[in-house]
């Protein structure tokens, strides 16, 4: 541990008193722990950063509390730092671990300086813990004038402290890191000279060598694919360790792309964490190993979503996008686990909703957003991707409505303030959004031309949500004058938006404007989101539903990534039994291709080897992509049809479809609880732990439920609202 790491070993007693934690200021830890995260990355083994800012956490930072005690308190204090103690505003002696509190109303303030680590405190006393309670600042602001007088007055601006669940002092936040369990291969076989070993399926983790000695070196490569593992020209990944005898011991070894050497043990671990599903070995003649195996490095999660149904196809599909999620989600949910194993603000998005109907893990999607705004001074749009910053507003709001924490908003506004004064800032004439010098306008992977010039359509209509996004989140911040005021700005772009866009002659969006005039390409991407964030009329939708979605002479979609947006549209449209159709054949054609977990791109005219290829390189395609498992997100909100209507689950839906289905039963967790629901083509069984909402259900006769009043709606609708915990058993036709 650091010398810098003052802890102290608690009582027994103590340590099962877990109300203290571990507090820092926001955003710093998990900005640190990212940039470890997000610099493990190598590609054929050298060291490969990411290409935007790097932030880093404040070195100094003070924590206060007021307190009130009814009589003298004693607590511990454990630090990640160098520390001095103020009480009432006078130095205390040395950095004490115990330390006395006298009683009555006082000033406690504790400032930590660590260059290395994020600076942070634990606390325990009988009634002063470390907690959310606790204020802290970068930078006190506080003087002395030359007669000794200390300031009256302060422009020092404190922040809530943060946490992130580490409650005993004895495992600080800069130890954390993710467990490991072995695993087997599931066969070795000879090739060409060297060996090659497959783990069975896509994995992730440490490579074991067993009986490692002699004399020379060892190259691992690592595939996805058995032909990437066998490629040693071009396989993204490798390792090389040379092993030399030593008087002192029987072998030492050296990782050659990280310089490390550790004398020989009955099992060497490689120290760097690889995906892949094989690895081919070969090595010289003087050195010997008698086994591979692995650590697999995951973290650990609480699958608390489900969902099956009477198709085996679906159900797979589900399995192995839960599966891809496991993989993905890491200190933070990153792309893919062979090649960035980066934090992008697009795929973190759809890993957040699809976290939401599988783990409903809080923290790292708090974790995530933190890192991925990083700190002010803001120059350059996230991930330097205009429609990258757009998506980090958006995924705010949704933590918000699927958790109810009100808190985070807080904490995170001002950063959402100044992001968004940075967009304004870079807007043209019109008050649109477009490419300027240092922005990437992504879109998306094409497998043909797309435009990226001028006003894209899809940039507009993104920006008008984040400007209504800001509004919402201002309100919860308790910012009136910011509300009126991202109100007023959403209202003048969405006034726009359709006038400015919409060709009748196409009955959709344009793709872009150039100049002020229309370009007459239509694309997928704007209309799709003007769909489900309705933009649009009723009649608009069902034009764009014929005229694009269901046109397949507009430019496909090949990414899972656009295709979740895409499906997404469609089951707003009602078109659940279209949607089960292109899963099936979409994600059903990567697991006919042999896929264990779900690629970054799938293009189903591609053949063989095809499949690896991308960024022009023959293995560049990830395998495994956060963005390849959106059935799981789709099959839970619009299969079961569940989502929040108020923050937290205190009200929901559910509109329950099988999309062509016989039945389907699932989970879908709540911040503290689950809803069930299963249904079959005569009878929808559901039951929540908390919250109340609305079941709405189409039949063709008048239904019947177990308990509860049933409301007709419009036509063959009907609903009910659930209340209680009970279950409610409707039947219908």
């Amino acid at each position: 541990m650091k010398n810098t790491l003052f802890l102290i070993l608690f009582s027994a007693m103590s340590l099962m008193l877990n109300a203290q934690t571990w507090i820092w200021y926001p955003g710093d830890y998990e900005i640190w722990l990212g940039n470890e995260m997000n610099n493990r990355r190598t590609e054929r083994g050298a060291f490969f950063p990411h290409f935007w800012k790097m932030d880093s956490h404040y070195v100094l930072v003070e924590f206060s509390k007021q307190i009130d005690l009814a009589a003298p308190e004693e607590i511990e204090i454990a630090v990640e730092g160098k520390f001095n103690i103020k009480l009432d505003g006078k130095l205390q002696f040395g950095m004490p671990q115990k330390f006395t509190l006298p009683a009555g109303k006082h000033s406690l303030n504790i400032k930590v300086w660590n260059q290395a680590t994020p600076p942070a405190i634990f606390v325990h006393g009988k009634t002063v813990k470390s907690d959310g309670s606790w204020k802290v600042t970068y930078e006190d602001k506080e003087w002395i004038d030359e007669s000794g007088k200390a300031s009256d007055t302060s422009a020092t601006v404190y922040m809530p402290s943060a946490s992130g669940g580490f409650n005993l002092a004895t495992t600080p936040p800069s130890a954390y890191k993710l467990p490991v369990k072995p695993q087997q291969a599931v066969s070795r076989e000879s090739v060409l000279g060297g060996e090659l070993i497959d783990f069975g399926k896509e994995t992730f983790g440490y490579i074991q060598l067993k009986g490692l000695s002699g004399v020379g070196k060892v190259n691992i490569y690592y595939g996805e694919s058995k032909e990437e593992a066998l490629d040693k020209e071009f396989c993204e990944t490798l390792d090389c360790i040379t092993v030399a005898n030593s008087a002192a011991t029987n072998s030492l070894i050296t990782n050659n792309a990280t310089n490390e050497t550790v004398p020989a043990t009955d099992i060497y671990t490689l120290n760097s964490s690889k995906a892949f599903r094989y690895v081919y070995i070969t090595k010289d003649a003087g050195v010997k190993y008698s086994d591979v195996s692995m650590l697999f490095e995951y973290k650990p999660e609480n699958q608390r979503g489900s969902f099956r149904c009477n198709d085996d196809e679906i159900n797979r599909i589900w399995d192995v996008g839960a599966y891809t999620m496991l993989l993905t989600t890491r200190e933070f949910f990153i792309d893919g686990i062979k090649r960035d194993r980066w934090t992008w603000s697009g795929d973190a998005i759809q890993s957040y909703l699809m976290n939401y109907y599988l783990f409903f893990d809080t923290e790292t999607v708090k974790n995530t957003i933190w890192l991925l705004r990083g700190k002010d001074p803001v120059t350059s749009h996230t991930n330097t991707i205009m429609d990258y910053t757009f998506y980090w507003f958006l995924s705010v709001y949704d933590y918000y409505m699927f958790t109810g924490d009100s808190r985070f908003i807080q904490m995170v506004y001002p950063r959402m303030q100044s992001l968004m004064d940075y967009v304004l800032g870079r807007t043209n004439k019109n008050g649109m959004v477009e490419g300027m010098t240092g922005d990437w306008v992504f879109v998306d992977w094409a497998d043909g031309y797309l435009d990226k010039h001028g006003e894209l359509s899809y940039e507009q209509v993104l920006f008008c949500k984040s400007l209504e996004t800001m509004a919402l989140c201002a309100k919860v911040a308790g910012n009136d004058v910011d509300r009126v005021k991202y109100e007023r700005s959403a209202a003048d772009l969405r006034a726009k938006l359709i006038p400015a866009f919409w060709s009748e002659t196409s009955k959709a969006l344009v793709h872009n404007r150039i100049d002020g005039i229309q370009r007459p390409d239509v694309t997928r991407y704007s209309n799709m989101f003007a769909v489900f964030f309705n933009y649009l009329t009723l009649e608009q939708k069902q034009q764009i539903k014929h005229s694009v979605l269901l046109n397949d002479s507009i430019l496909k979609i090949t990414t899972p990534y656009m295709r979740f947006y895409e499906l997404e549209a469609l089951c707003a449209l009602g078109e659940h039994k279209a949607v089960t159709k292109e899963m099936k054949d979409y994600w059903g054609g990567m697991l006919r291709e042999g896929a264990t977990s779900f690629w970054e791109k799938y293009n189903p005219s591609d053949k063989g080897a095809e499949h690896l290829a991308m960024y022009g390189r023959p293995y560049g395609k990830s395998l495994c992509h956060a963005w390849g498992a959106s059935p799981v997100y789709l099959l839970g909100k619009y299969y079961l049809g569940i989502q929040p209507v108020k923050p937290g689950y205190s009200e929901f839906a559910a509109e329950p479809n099988l999309g062509g289905l016989k039945w389907m039963e699932g989970v879908v967790p709540t911040p503290q609880g689950e809803i069930k629901l299963y249904m079959n083509e005569k009878l929808i069984r559901i039951k929540a732990s908390e919250g109340k909402g609305y079941l709405t259900f189409v039949s063709k006769s008048k239904p019947k439920a177990s308990k509860g009043t049933i409301e007709k709606l419009d036509g063959n609708k009907y609903r009910i609202l659930i209340t209680g915990t009970d279950e409610v058993v409707v039947s219908y036709k």
